[in-house]
Order: C-alpha cells, then structure tokens, then sequence
C-alpha cells in the first residue's frame, strides 16, 4: 500500500455532509475505495467482515440522500455499520476497532452523533425507529427516519411486531431489508430495478392516490383496481406480507447499484407513509474468501488483506469445542436428545451435530423466545432438550425460562456459552448477569465448570436431571488435559476443596477457580471450587468459614446478586458469622478490551485476587 495514495477520495470525506457534496459519478469510485479500505483495516484488527462489505453501497447511498445526522439511520445488529463508521469522522480511528478504548464494534450513541441507537442484539431497529419517527412527528421537525435491517434479523419476532405497529400508525418511517442471501427472493436484475423506481416515484405516487379518491365513488370499480394493482405487484415482487401490514413494498432491487438506490431513496424520502425497500446484496462483496465463505468471514480475527488468510494461534480446545463434542456423544447414547440454537450453529458448537443427527437439529432463527417454549414443549412429551445459547441472548428468553421451563419443572437443559467478559465484542455481548438472573429462579440447577472435563460432567449430570438445569461456561479456551470419553456425572450440589490454606478461603466459580489457585500460592490460602451456584454446597461453605478468618467469594459475573451473594445469604441463614468480600463484575458496563485486560481491570485476575488478600493483612 506504499506509492500512489490507494485512498484519494476516500481521504476527503470526513463528514456526510462532504460525501453530498460529490457528483454522483464519483460514488463508485468512493465505494470500491471504501471497500478496498475496510478490507485493510478489519485485517489489522479483526473484527467483522461479510455483511459490511455487503453494505458499502447502500451505506454511501443513504448518507448521499439523508441529511445525516438530522435524518436518523438505525442499524441492526450493528455488523453491517462499520462503512457507516468510516463515513462518519471514524476513518482514523478504525485502527483502534473493538480495542481498549477504541471504537466500539457495533453502534454507540456516545461514540457519535450519528449512531442514532445502540445496537448489538438483533432484530431492533424497527421499534427504535419508530420511536424515532413518532417523536419527529410530535414535533413536527419533518426528520426521515430509516431502519436497515438485516435478512437474519427479520426471524425475530420483536421486528414483525414493530412492523405491525408501524403499520397501524401509519408513520414516516423507511424500513430497509438488507437481504444479503436472497432468503426471500432470488430476483434481482433489471426488470425490478425499472419497476422499483416506477413504484417509488411521484407519478405512479399520485396516479395511485388520485385513482383512489376518484374510484372510491364507484365501489365495484375501485375494488377491481386494487386488485388489479395487488395482482400486478404480486407477480412481480414479494411485498404482500408487508403490504398487508400497511407499508407500501418496493423492491428487491440489487443492492450494489448505486444510482438505482439513489433514485429509489430520493423518491422514498418524500413519501409520508410507511415505507419499505427490500434490497439484495452479497455478503463478502469484492472481497473473494469472504464471497466463496461468509459464514467464516463474519466475524474473524486479523488475517491477510491479499489472500484472506486468517491468522491464528489458537491450540488449546475451547469450551465450545467440548461441548459440540459432548452433544454429538449424548445424542448416540440417547435418541431423545434433540438440540435446539436461535442461529448460532457455528458460536454454539453445533456444526457436527446438525450434520450427524440433522432430524434432531433445530435452529429457529433469531427467536430466543420461540427456542425456550418450543424447547419446553418438547420436554413435556419425553424428549430431552438441549438448548445451546450464549449468555446475553437468553436474557431475551427470561419470561419463557421462567414461566414454560422453571415454573413447570421440566428437563430443559441449558448450555450457556459465552458467560462472563468477552473481549472485543464488548457489553453488548458480555453474560455478566446470568448468575444473578437465573439464581432467583426455583426448580433451576445452575453449575459452572473450571475445566473442560468439568463442563462433560455438568452437561451430563444435567442432562440426566429431571427438571431444568444450566451450565454456563465463558468463551475462550478451557483448561484441562485430554477430554474424558466416558460419561460421568456429578453430585448436584457438591463442591470440591482444591487446596488447603490458613486464614482466607477463597469461593471460586467456574473460570475463577483457575486465578483463585494460582492466588492463593501466594498467601496460602484455602481454595474451593464450589461448581454449583445452586444449590449451594452449604456443608462445605460452613466448614470454610468456622476454620477461616474470611471468605472471599470470586464470579466472573455481576456482584449484585450474584453468586457471592448467595454465599453470603447461605451463611447468615446458618448464623455463621464471618466477614465475607464479594469480588465479581463492578456495578457498571464493562468496555470491550482484551478479555485478559478487563479482568485485570476488575481485580478478578490473579494479581488482583491476591492484592484483595494482601489488602486484609494491611
């Protein structure tokens, strides 16, 4: 990249408001500079790709027709955003992306003025945007509101409910479908680009408007025009659901067509209703590993910008690995074991197991509330449930867990990935309160592995319990020698003494207890290993405080009503008397950094579980 600048327009476009001020034949000039660019900077840094490549066009289109950040752009998800970000003052600083202290991976409002909302979770936008779009109309401001939502994110049921809404009112609002693997429709070419500028446009507009006041006189004549309209529309474009939703269907059109997106997004601007533009672009676009493999290059770490190669120094099996490995074992040994994702397959571990037992398989899409009740409605007919989630989804399931899983007490089994820090990804995706919001719950058994053969014995034992349980374990790799084979369970509610020492015990949970031991060689400590957050090894717990000075509880997870609160409640109610100190996840959102770096920053690495210890000596 020495020599001639590869960025000459790129480089003057510092705001939206510059990007407008360029003629119209120079945007494609500017996109493939913005896509070689994106390239080259998520290959230093890692992060994701695919679905953002897809976006460079529609990405400058809409800065090119909204006056941003006044006209509000909400992203869904917040994958498809980072062209967004370079567009909008962030150039410089993508070099810092999802780092400590650098740019968020996904959209912030307090990074800037022009991410109009928080993203991160899927299936958002529409709501956001809506809401936006009724207080633009209470004010009467004339701001256009716009939500670009992804193809994955309209499985989620929060979207179709917004639609709904939006539909009903009758609002400003633009919905654009980035419909980036042509899941509802493969026709694009230039027979719909043609009719969706006819469709968008101010003729067709009044010509339509100006039939419908004209034949509302004559009833059977009007009725016969619309049908005739919704006829023609339905051969040519898949927009019936929407329309019957109350939003006027334009598309699909390709979305790496600029000047057909300019024209369709200036005639769209100036329509006072709803508004919905269905687009499809491809994932990876202009990038040939990312096209040839989008899955792969959704979201990587930093790989070769000229061959796509990713760089790794991964070794050690991860947590997911093991359990991918431990599903496919469960499900030879008993045939009513079924696994169920909401479209994880890939983070969750799933792979082999939708291969070697697809009958048995079951993604539902970004629908975490579907995945739990379905999963309960399997329970109660003698299946055995698996539900594979990260963390910070199931908080989107909570009333499901709670009312048709906890609440009827059936064998739902969930594997719980991703809990705790995550690193890059940051607080939108960290599972920093699963303990405190599962632990109120009664019938649940809550367990937390601190190696991977500890994770097999958990997954075993609780998929044998009869009645709902959980093993949460964190992303990253797990700790241990050679996985065990063999099937082997665990005593529900029984922790293990790891070391003996004098004056501070300390109450380790799942990936705590590594940090915990290698503290406690320093001040001689008594380590314990307590595996289940619920119910607690009472017993064990009264032993340690009556032969220690003080407790010390240690959870990779919110303090506040966390797992050392438990702790703390099991002794008072035993009439223990003993000082216990809760270390855990600070009373705030924990920024995306390296995961080492932030557990550091939360005193919850060894260094920092010892100088707690020293602390008491002082």
């Amino acid at each position: 990249m020495s020599g001639t600048n590869p960025y000459p327009l790129l480089e003057t476009i510092e705001t939206p408001g510059q990007l407008r001020q360029l003629a119209a034949a120079e945007l494609p000039q500017l996109a493939a500079e913005l896509r070689k660019f994106l390239i080259h900077s998520v290959a230093e840094t890692g992060g994701h790709l695919s679905a953002g490549l897809g976006t460079i066009e529609l990405t400058i289109a809409l800065h090119y027709v909204y006056n941003t950040p006044e006209d509000r752009l909400v992203w869904d998800v917040g994958h498809q955003s980072y062209a967004h970000k370079i567009l909008t003052g962030r150039r410089a600083k993508m070099a810092t992306l999802r780092q400590q202290g650098g740019l968020s991976g996904f959209p912030k409002r307090s990074e800037s003025p022009y991410d109009s909302f928080g993203t991160g979770h899927s299936s958002t936008s529409i709501s956001a945007a809506l809401g936006m779009a009724i207080a633009a109309r209470r004010e009467e401001s004339g701001r256009q509101v716009a939500a670009i939502i992804g193809d994955g994110a309209m499985t989620g049921g929060m979207a179709f409910e917004a639609l709904n809404h939006a539909g009903h009112l009758k609002s400003n609002l633009l919905v654009i479908l980035n419909d980036n693997e042509m899941s509802i429709s493969p026709n694009v070419g230039g027979m719909h680009n043609y009719l969706a500028k006819i469709l968008s446009g101010k003729i067709y507009s009044s010509m339509r408007d100006g039939s419908k006041q004209v034949l509302s006189f004559v009833p059977p004549v009007w009725e016969l025009a619309r049908k005739a309209e919704e006829h023609m529309k339905g051969m040519m474009v898949p927009g019936t659901l929407f329309e019957e939703l109350g939003f006027n269907y334009i598309g699909p059109i390709d979305g790496h067509d600029l000047p057909t997106l300019i024209t369709t997004l200036k005639n769209l601007r100036d329509r006072n209703e709803p508004q919905f533009l269905h687009i499809v672009t491809k994932k990876g676009k202009g990038f040939p590993p990312a096209e040839k493999n989008p899955t792969c290059y959704h979201g990587l770490t930093a790989f070769d910008p000229e061959t796509g190669e990713i760089h790794s120094t991964k070794t050690a099996l991860t947590y997911t690995h093991l359990f991918g490995e431990w599903i496919c074992d469960m499900a030879e040994m008993d045939e009513r074991l079924v696994g169920i994702t909401p479209a994880m397959c890939e983070g969750s571990g799933l792979v082999a197991f939708s291969q070697r037992f697809p009958q048995r398989y079951f993604d539902v899409g970004i629908a975490e509330q579907h995945a739990v009740t379905l999963a309960a409605g399997m329970a109660c007919d003698g299946l055995k449930p698996v539900v594979a989630i990260y963390s910070t989804f199931l908080q989107r399931a909570y009333d499901q867990l709670v009312h048709d899983v906890a609440l009827q007490n059936l064998p739902v089994l969930f594997a719980i990935d991703r809990a705790g820090l995550v690193g890059a990804d940051g607080p939108t995706h960290a599972g920093s309160f699963d303990l405190s919001y599962l632990n109120c719950v009664p019938n649940l058994v809550i367990m937390a592995p601190a190696d991977g053969n500890e994770l097999r014995r958990m997954l075993y034992t609780g998929f044998l319990h009869d009645g709902p349980a959980a093993v949460r374990y964190p992303r990253g790799s797990a700790p241990g020698t050679e996985p065990e084979k063999e099937m082997k369970t665990l005593v529900i509610g029984k922790g293990k003494l790891c070391r003996e020492g004098r004056r501070v015990a300390l109450i380790a949970f799942g990936s705590m207890v590594a940090p915990a031991l290698e503290a406690a060689e320093e001040s001689d400590a008594s380590v314990v290993n307590m595996r289940f957050i619920k119910p607690l090894d009472a017993p064990l717990l009264i032993d340690m405080a009556r032969h220690h000075d003080v407790i010390i509880t240690i959870e990779e997870n919110a303090v506040t009503g966390g797992a050392g609160s438990a702790v703390t409640q099991c002794l008072q109610r035993h009439g223990v008397d003993v000082p216990v100190i809760n270390l855990g996840l600070p009373d705030r959102f924990v920024e995306h950094g390296k995961h080492e770096d932030l557990l550091a920053q939360c005193g919850l690495d060894a260094k920092g579980i010892a100088n707690t210890i020293r602390s008491l000596h002082n």
